[in-house]
């Protein structure tokens, strides 16, 4: 089950670490985890749209993509997401530019047939709907936070099945697909 705690300093900063346990190795995670180009087929209901920019080195650093995400509200974010550390078994760091600025760090432990996947997000609002209401409504941006990061340990879960389905003798049909964005007229924008 996911676990998110947050902390903040201004108005428009948020702070959140995420907590996730997922079946699989470290290997399995980093496959999905570190391959950003992937994120809009297996966490669709957050990634609308991910855009290579730079390709990076062979370790992930310098790698950089164009965001359009979303959560369970009616409003969308674009970003550009950047490697900032290799991409290796015990995880990466990012930084976040446009909508949002600041920095993700994933971690990965094992634990048993498990992966304990931290998520440590710091970021500020620059999206002006985000900026103008977050002294009012942060309670309800951080739930939106939230809700995108318990989809996320789910599609990750479900992600991670279809693979090994794929590479064994189950079936990856057999898989349910994961969630869809909510409010999809609102997606396009």
């Amino acid at each position: 089950m996911a676990g998110t705690t947050n902390k903040t300093t201004k108005s428009t900063d948020y702070a959140f670490v995420t907590v996730w346990r997922v079946a699989g190795t470290c290997e399995e995670v980093v496959s999905v985890l570190g391959d950003a180009s992937s994120l809009k087929q297996w966490w669709p209901a957050v990634y609308l749209t991910v855009k290579p920019v730079a390709q990076g080195s062979p370790d992930g650093v310098g790698a950089s993509f164009d965001l359009h995400t979303k959560g369970w509200l009616p409003y969308t974010l674009k970003w550009r997401l950047t490697v900032t550390e290799p991409v290796t078994l015990d995880g990466f760091a990012l930084t976040a530019g446009g909508d949002l600025n600041g920095t993700g760090r994933w971690t990965f432990a094992t634990d048993g047939p498990e992966v304990v996947i931290t998520y440590d997000w710091r970021v500020s609002a620059s999206k002006p709907l985000l900026r103008r209401l977050s002294w009012l409504l942060k309670p309800v941006f951080s739930a939106n936070h939230h809700w995108a990061m318990a989809r996320g340990e789910e599609s990750l879960k479900l992600e991670l099945r279809r693979r090994r389905s794929q590479a064994g003798a189950g079936s990856a049909a057999k898989v349910p697909e994961p969630p869809r964005p909510t409010f999809t007229r609102w997606a396009q924008r």
